[in-house]
């Protein structure tokens, strides 16, 4: 049987769940079966780690951002089409909103014959002026009749997809964005160590957040909730992990709070297996999501979750079973979910051995591949 030659292309490689599982996939793929390359633009936190390990299988393009940008996304149309064309790929999927249009344009022109898609989460949002994300519904529904295959990390992104006239029934399968389930659950860490590391008091409950610091992600309202928590719980510890372009005001919004000494900034890291067994809570106040993977993480590693109910999230934080919710931009809420796990320890006992159970089965990433190969097989 021949190899099929796949290319995936996303816009960039930050560190998040899309871009991790996405090069987990490659790499993973069976190669007596599979011929995998990766199509990215520049510049993301991941950029070496694709180099070594795919080597001459990764095409970068510098003009591939993930801003809008005329010029230079007609210079990476053409970019992306001229490898399509070289390179004769059978099969072409996408990630992301910039690379899913760009890319599935690209390699319909260049002629190849099979294309797939996958949301990880959508380009509009209900937080958009409605013009824009009109703009960005009319594109999706124009781009979803040349897709062949388009893949969902939850069932309730295709709910959404859908309901905004995005493509039809068939077209949509659900594969769950997959973590390494064995890397957290059998994790063994000196909790009181590495604590003192960071400099957070043996006795204090810790409360984390894991995410890039942008607009999505809403982490000022995450330093807003630690202030509340604080009036109530004064011991309490908060920890920022992620970067971005919200960085400067989250730091100004730490010291008008008068936070300094209770929310710490630790930047991007290569060990949250680790930081996330150091939470307490794991908090996620994100306006709009795919499937959180960090929620999944959490789950595995007996971490408590409060988050948002946004897309995915509701699949599988079931409010009072697997976790809580809490309503967009409402802190207070997220506070005393927050001092209730704190304060209840057989609650928070239940809940995560709920959510535990409820990660062990299809959320595995060995799984998601798995499913995405058979995927490919069947369009072959």
């Amino acid at each position: 049987m021949d190899k099929i030659k796949v290319a995936h292309i996303i816009t960039q490689l930050e560190l998040g769940g899309a871009q991790e599982n996405t090069l987990y996939t490659i790499t993973h793929l069976d190669p007596q079966f599979y011929d995998c390359y990766l199509i990215v633009g520049k510049g993301g936190r991941l950029d070496d780690t694709a180099s070594k390990s795919l080597g001459g299988k990764v095409f970068f393009i510098p003009s591939l951002v993930r801003s809008i940008h005329p010029w230079k996304d007609l210079l990476a149309w053409i970019a992306i089409y001229r490898t399509c064309r070289r390179e004769k790929f059978d099969l072409v999927h996408t990630h992301s909103s910039k690379a899913g249009i760009l890319g599935r344009w690209a390699a319909k022109v260049a002629g190849v014959k099979k294309i797939v898609h996958t949301y990880h989460g959508f380009g509009f949002n209900d937080f958009q002026q409605p013009w824009i994300k009109g703009i960005f519904v009319l594109i999706e529904r124009i781009t979803a009749p040349i897709t062949d295959k388009i893949i969902v990390v939850s069932s309730e992104n295709t709910v959404k997809a859908l309901a905004h006239k995005i493509g039809k029934p068939g077209q949509y399968i659900v594969i769950h964005s997959g973590i390494k389930v064995t890397v957290y659950r059998d994790l063994k860490i000196d909790k009181a160590g590495e604590k003192k590391k960071l400099g957070l008091p043996e006795q204090s409950p810790v409360i984390g957040m894991i995410a890039c610091f942008k607009p999505q992600k809403a982490p000022l309202d995450f330093v807003r909730i630690a202030r509340l928590v604080k009036d109530k719980i004064p011991q309490v510890k908060f920890i920022m992990i992620g970067d971005g372009e919200l960085r400067p005001e989250i730091e100004g919004l730490i010291a008008e709070l008068s936070l300094s000494e209770t929310v710490k900034l630790l930047g991007w890291r290569n060990d949250i297996p680790a930081m996330i067994r150091l939470m307490d809570v794991c908090v996620l106040t994100s306006l709009w999501e795919g499937l959180p993977r960090v929620i999944l993480e959490a789950f595995v590693s007996g971490v408590p979750v409060v988050a948002t109910p946004a897309d995915g999230t509701r699949e599988v934080v079931i409010d009072g079973q697997t976790g809580f919710l809490a309503g967009f931009h409402d802190l207070s809420a997220f506070a005393e979910r927050i001092k209730d796990l704190l304060e209840n320890p057989e609650k928070t006992s239940r809940i995560t051995e709920n959510a535990g159970k409820l990660v062990s089965g299809s959320f595995n990433i060995d799984i998601m591949v798995r499913d995405i190969a058979s995927l490919y097989e069947s369009m072959r």
